[in-house]
């Protein structure tokens, strides 16, 4: 062979080189996973000793507070340093008055989980279809309607409850135009500058819910909520939705879902130096729950290749069902 030929050989871009081994491959990895990104969604019910299954969510559980300080630890010991609580109240009403009575499930539940756990942090989900009779996000006009500026009143007043309660951050997520400036108000005036708000800023009209209506019970007794969550097409709306729920004070925004989104992640990254949150929601988790069980895929492998993915695509913070087992196999790399 001449020197010609073996300077044309050796000049080929060999990229492979880097992916020999474990320890190469890992050291030029661009994207990582960290339990302390994760944040794992609980379902808080009334009673004692309460651990319901949840049939579509196989492996979640809705909890009785009793049970939060165990939950806590198991979370604190996996490196999985954050909780977003959902709750289950023992009445409904077309108002959803125990969103914002001080003595409300997640109320109780986040005295509970910081008592237990002062170093966890707590996030309440502000919505009010957990807790309205009718299942939809706001109050309802005599048409049937959700009436948009009325349901600012009383998610301010569910964040102001839950500020009360000690929570670390409020998530409002029921997609009202103008709820995180009126939130943003009603916390700073009550006390709670410090506060944050994580805004579900794009939360799509998504087929990939009804895991979590199941767990929450919040399917709407009537309709849909198409006429104020986002339209799936739409990805410029969610640069709008980004930019107005900043401009109002936000600290933290979210994409959800997250896997059926991850162009839109990507979009919201490019466009705002917020941290960002995605929320790989219930279908998500069920779907590959379901494929597992079938032995149609390899769940541990499967499940960090889409938590990598959301992440790879730009999400700061990653809300999973999957966080505890993630966390797990992630300590055993």
């Amino acid at each position: 062979m001449t020197l010609a030929e073996r300077g044309t050989r050796s000049s080929f871009v060999r990229t492979r080189r880097t992916r020999g081994s474990e320890a190469l491959r890992s050291l030029v990895r661009e994207t990582r996973l960290d339990p302390a990104s994760f944040v794992y969604p609980l379902f808080v019910v009334h009673g004692r000793g309460q651990r319901q299954p949840i049939a579509s969510l196989p492996g979640q559980l809705r909890l009785s507070v009793d049970q939060l300080a165990a939950e806590a630890a198991e979370l604190r010991a996996l490196g999985v340093r954050a909780v977003l609580m959902f709750g289950v109240p023992a009445t409904k009403d077309a108002r959803g008055s125990e969103a914002y009575d001080d003595t409300g499930i997640v109320q109780q539940a986040a005295r509970a989980m910081k008592a237990a756990a002062p170093d966890l942090a707590v996030i309440a989900d502000v919505c009010l279809c957990e807790y309205t009779d009718h299942g939809h996000c706001g109050v309802l006009t005599a048409l049937g309607e959700v009436d948009n500026d009325p349901s600012l009143e009383l998610l301010a007043r569910m964040s102001v409850s839950m500020a009360r309660a000690g929570v670390d951050v409020v998530a409002p997520s029921d997609m009202m135009d103008g709820r995180v400036g009126a939130i943003r108000a009603a916390l700073d005036a009550e006390g709670h500058p410090s506060l944050p708000i994580m805004a579900y800023s794009a939360k799509y009209a998504s087929a990939f819910y009804g895991p979590f209506r199941e767990a929450a019970h919040s399917t709407p007794a009537f309709g849909d909520r198409r006429g104020y969550q986002m339209d799936p097409p739409n990805v410029r709306e969610a640069l709008r939705e980004v930019a107005a729920d900043a401009a109002e004070g936000a600290d933290i925004v979210m994409v959800k879902p997250a896997l059926a989104y991850l162009d839109v992640i990507r979009a919201v990254r490019e466009s705002t130096p917020l941290p960002l949150a995605a929320y790989n929601v219930s279908g998500e988790y069920a779907m590959l729950k379901a494929a597992a069980a079938n032995g149609w895929l390899d769940e541990r492998a499967a499940t960090l290749e889409t938590l990598t993915a959301i992440r790879r695509a730009g999400a700061d913070i990653i809300i999973t069902y999957h966080a505890k087992e993630a966390a797990h196999w992630l300590s055993e790399r």
